[in-house]
This record gives structure tokens, sequence and C-alpha cells, in this order.
């Protein structure tokens, strides 16, 4: 699928805000609305649009306490751990990767007493872990 600079210029203001309407993207950009929305359609279709999401400020909902944790497992588990992991409500993110962890995930939590019960109760529990490295979030700076 080839991408142009008017497609680049559609995900960007998709990007910053995902509920501005088409009309609102034609006028910036100086088209029509049929070739926006025609051209979300594609990307929808291509599959470099997944999804419309809406980002979360997890202090405003009662959820103070934000974590990057780093897991390790046995190799042999990986893909069943991810998934268990999948699984588990207070995880927002969780991805496979190289480098340190072999799984890196995203908690939120209402505090450090409810982030320590997932950790030691849900994550530890899961057959396979070999090794969980929290990381609390002080501030993020970029979204």
């Amino acid at each position: 699928m080839m991408i142009d600079e008017i497609d680049l210029a559609i995900l960007k203001f998709l990007q910053e805000d995902a509920s501005m309407s088409f009309t609102d993207i034609a006028r910036r950009l100086k088209i029509s609305e049929s070739t926006v929305r025609k051209r979300v359609e594609k990307l929808k279709q291509g599959g470099v649009i997944k999804r419309f999401t809406v980002i979360i400020d997890p202090s405003k909902i009662g959820l103070n306490t934000v974590a990057i944790v780093g897991i390790d497992v046995d190799p042999s588990k990986l893909l069943e751990t991810s998934q268990k992991i999948c699984e588990i409500p207070e995880t927002r993110y969780v991805a496979t990767s190289t480098g340190d962890h072999m799984i890196m995930t995203e908690i939120w939590a209402r505090d450090g007493r409810e982030l320590t019960k997932i950790i030691s109760e849900k994550i530890g529990a899961i057959d396979g872990i070999k090794k969980i490295c929290p990381a609390i979030i002080l501030e993020k700076l970029k979204e």
C-alpha cells in the first residue's frame, strides 16, 4: 500500500485528535470530505489504521500508580505466558521484546499496594515466570 503526503497529513490530524471530523480535516487540507473519508477507509482496510481510541489520564480515574514492568520467562513458555498477562485487566499494554526483558507491560493500579498485589499474586503466579522488574513511572513526557 502506497502512502502519500495527504495520507500522512490525515494520519497526523487523527493522531492528534481522533474525534476530528472528516470535514474539518478536509477543510485544513483543502480537499473534499469524500476524499478524506475514502482515504481513511483505505488506510483502515490496509491495516495502517488499526483502531480509533481514547487516551486516558489514569490519575483522573483513581489509578495513581503506573509501572512499566519487564518480565523474563522460560523461553518455551513465552507465548503462553504473554497471553496470560494480556488477560490481566490491569495490564494496559503487553509486548514481547528483545533486550533486557522478554515481555514488557504497562500496569495501572490505584496505589503501590495494589501494584504489589498484581505483580505478586497475578503475574508472579503464572507458570514460567523467572523474573519481574517493575519501574514506576513518575511523569509521562510524551504520548
